[in-house]
């Protein structure tokens, strides 16, 4: 997946937008940041590091582990807390449909939690 198939894609869950917190001009090398409307929070950093097209991704730590092992191109987040953050190397061993699921995944875990009475609903 390219960059901007990337970002394509995580702008089909509800309320995400794109941020550029760290760059002044949204191009090629600059980080995207995937945030939720909601509350903010991010699901997905698309990124270039060392040369490579990277997408940092939230997970759970065992999920997080296991990728780890199964993966070479799935390693600790760059930048990120390692346990609770993966960093996918883009065009490695890491099938398109997997990185769609584990962008969904991340997503689920940021987005805002519906209150007690809104669930009642």
């Amino acid at each position: 997946m390219t960059r901007r198939e990337l970002i394509d894609f995580c702008l089909t869950f509800p309320a995400a937008y794109e941020d550029y917190p760290f760059d002044t001009v949204a191009d090629e090398n600059a980080t995207t940041v995937m945030r939720h409307r909601g509350n903010k929070k991010s699901f997905a950093l698309i990124m270039r590091h060392a040369a490579e097209l990277c997408l940092n991704l939230k997970c759970s730590p065992i999920e997080g582990d296991f990728l780890r092992r199964a993966f070479k191109s799935i390693v600790p987040g760059w930048h990120m807390n390692k346990i609770h953050w993966i960093s996918v190397v883009m065009g490695g061993d890491v099938p398109d449909d997997l990185t769609k699921a584990l962008v969904g995944q991340s997503y689920d875990l940021i987005k805002p939690k519906l209150r007690r009475k809104a669930r009642a609903k």
